[in-house]
């Protein structure tokens, strides 16, 4: 597999831009090696600028969930750029799609339009925040949130990768309203709620984990940190930038049958432009200015080509049983990756929610945990991630993220990557 021109627009890019990279964890430092720079995209599929194809599970960390390039996605941008591509103004098109998230999501009555995953962490606390008149957040060990500095407190994903601390120029004061608890240990929790109860505005969590890995929430967990936040008046957020629309037309609460105050979506509802939402409750989500006190702006909120990927890809998805058929399809791919681990007699685990899925290279327990995470072999991910791209399967490079299927791959796609998982793990 040659990488040369990769590796040449690498030198170039650390010449100009921080570690090469614009994000953190495609500078591969987990994995090692020279970061592959990606020329086009189509269906599951995308090629790097050497020429060499992979089937990719990454999907732009999520957004793909139809594939690369989705015909109708595309026209719906090419119309909406032809007309402009920013107004600064209110659009038809964001009344539309705030309207399509709405009926489907039904914990949501109210929604403002963003334009990053951390831009709506960082607003729906602010308004949690404003709603209670408290000023401490309890999030958990492993869950990333976004880069604002108070959500930086064990967060997991990029931060985890890179072994770094919790991250310089955060002042201590900054997160001293921020406190943390173990995932799935709801005795942390009431402990803390014991100790701090009145001073909690609120509970955020990934309702799956997807930034320590592939972790789902313990049978009746997610209910119970509901129960707690709301015993000690608390809200309690659910942050579905990677869930959202992934695992279910109505994200993780509508899997789960879980209703949360209030919420954050993004990746899929931008269909892999730049596009996120928070929302909730109307009288909480009626604090936000104009509406209310709570200020919040932004230029390109709503961008209209961006609200039109996004109507578009949520259209598609609105279709019937189009979820079991991609759940169908991963499960397939996870029984197959589970042989190729008994097959190769390779200790491990395969832990999927939906379309969202991990290898985890340990004992074969359940990976609980950001702490069970970081006990897994994470130099035996390495030389699998490794051993796969050289066959053509493009994984995250990290054994801290999720990897996702999308609707376009095929029957063959999924064959392909078991074989090759077989012929890595038998070396």
């Amino acid at each position: 597999m040659k990488t040369e021109r990769s590796a040449e627009l690498f030198a170039r890019a650390q010449k100009v831009i921080p570690g090469g990279v614009n994000s953190p964890v495609r500078a591969f430092k987990s994995v090692g090696g020279t970061p592959l720079f990606i020329a086009r995209a189509k269906g599951p599929y995308i090629w790097d600028v050497d020429g060499n194809k992979y089937i990719d599970l990454i999907g732009s960390w999520g957004p793909m969930i139809l594939g690369h390039a989705d015909p109708s996605v595309v026209e719906a941008m090419k119309n909406a750029v032809e007309r402009g591509s920013s107004y600064g103004a209110p659009t038809e098109g964001e009344v539309r799609l705030a309207e399509i998230v709405l009926k489907r999501v039904p914990s949501m009555e109210r929604l403002r339009l963003v334009s990053s995953g951390t831009e709506a962490v960082m607003s729906v606390i602010r308004v949690a925040r404003a709603f209670t008149k408290r000023d401490a957040i309890l999030k958990f060990e492993g869950c990333y949130h976004g880069h604002a500095d108070y959500l930086l407190a064990k967060a997991g994903s990029g931060v985890a990768t890179l072994g770094l601390p919790d991250s310089p120029g955060v002042p201590a004061d900054f997160t001293k309203h921020t406190l943390t608890a173990p995932f799935n240990d709801l005795d942390a929790v009431k402990a803390i709620f014991a100790s701090k109860g009145k001073e909690i505005a609120c509970i955020v969590i990934e309702p799956v984990i997807g930034n320590s890995g592939l972790i789902p929430p313990d049978p009746g967990y997610l209910q119970a940190l509901i129960d707690i936040a709301h015993q000690h008046g608390a809200l309690m957020i659910f942050d579905e930038v990677m869930t959202g629309f992934r695992l279910h037309t109505g994200g993780a609460q509508g899997l789960y049958g879980l209703t949360p105050d209030l919420s954050a979506f993004g990746k899929v509802i931008g269909g892999g432009m730049p596009l996120a939402a928070y929302g909730g409750r109307a009288e909480i989500m009626d604090l936000v200015a104009p509406a209310g006190p709570v200020y919040q702006a932004g230029t390109l909120s709503g961008n209209p080509v961006a609200v039109a990927a996004g109507i578009a890809t949520l259209e598609q998805l609105g279709t019937s049983g189009i979820y079991n058929r991609l759940d169908q399809a991963a499960k397939t791919l996870e029984e197959g990756l589970a042989g190729a681990l008994d097959d190769t007699r390779t200790k491990g685990r395969i832990q999927r929610v939906g379309s969202m899925f991990t290898l985890f290279f340990n004992d074969g327990s359940p990976v609980r945990s950001f702490e069970d995470a970081k006990k897994c072999d994470h130099a035996k991910f390495k030389s699998f991630f490794h051993g796969m791209l050289e066959r053509g399967i493009y994984l995250p490079p990290s054994g801290y993220e999720a990897a996702f299927l999308s609707l376009a791959h095929t029957k063959e796609d999924i064959e392909r990557t078991v074989e090759a998982a077989k012929a890595v793990l038998s070396k």
